[in-house]
């Protein structure tokens, strides 16, 4: 596997399918602010509801600083939509079933089982497709979501 992105490298705009299904392309999010997104091993979880509520209950804070959350996981689209209609998010998560994706921004283990698969790691994406910042730590499910803003709250070129 490669060593994945770092700081300063440009992302490849991909589509993936949300929680209902519909395409959803990273260019669209990052032509209205910065795109904080977020990998998580398996819908449903203990441990990834902890982190996808805490991006959701630190929404307010997120939108003021423009940015858009985007969760995503090898989950179906059928598994996203039960995660998000349970807590209601109000952002979307990205069924990368495959793992394309998650292949090409570093965060797939290869040879692991199911939820193991995808590490817990999280991107920040400036509106020049550069990688702002990756916050990486598999047992700190709420230091994604605050790392996350206090880099955005940083930034001068908001």
């Amino acid at each position: 596997m490669a060593e994945g992105l770092r700081v300063g490298d440009l992302v490849d705009d991909f589509v993936l399918p949300d929680e209902t299904g519909t395409p959803r392309r990273l260019s669209d999010f990052l032509a209205t602010g910065p795109v904080v997104l977020f990998f998580y091993p398996a819908a449903l979880s203990r441990g990834c509801t902890a982190q996808s509520c805490h991006f959701r209950d630190l929404g307010a804070e997120f939108t003021r600083l423009g940015a858009h959350r985007v969760g995503i996981s090898r989950d179906s689209v059928d598994r996203q939509r039960e995660f998000a209609d349970l807590h209601g998010f109000d952002y979307p998560l990205l069924s990368d079933v495959d793992g394309v994706v998650a292949a090409r921004f570093g965060v797939r283990r290869r040879l692991a089982p199911g939820s193991l698969a995808t590490r817990r790691m999280t991107f920040v994406i400036g509106t020049d497709r550069r990688v702002v910042e990756v916050i990486r730590g598999e047992l700190d499910m709420n230091g994604h979501a605050d790392r996350a803003l206090r880099v955005l709250a940083s930034r001068v070129d908001r």
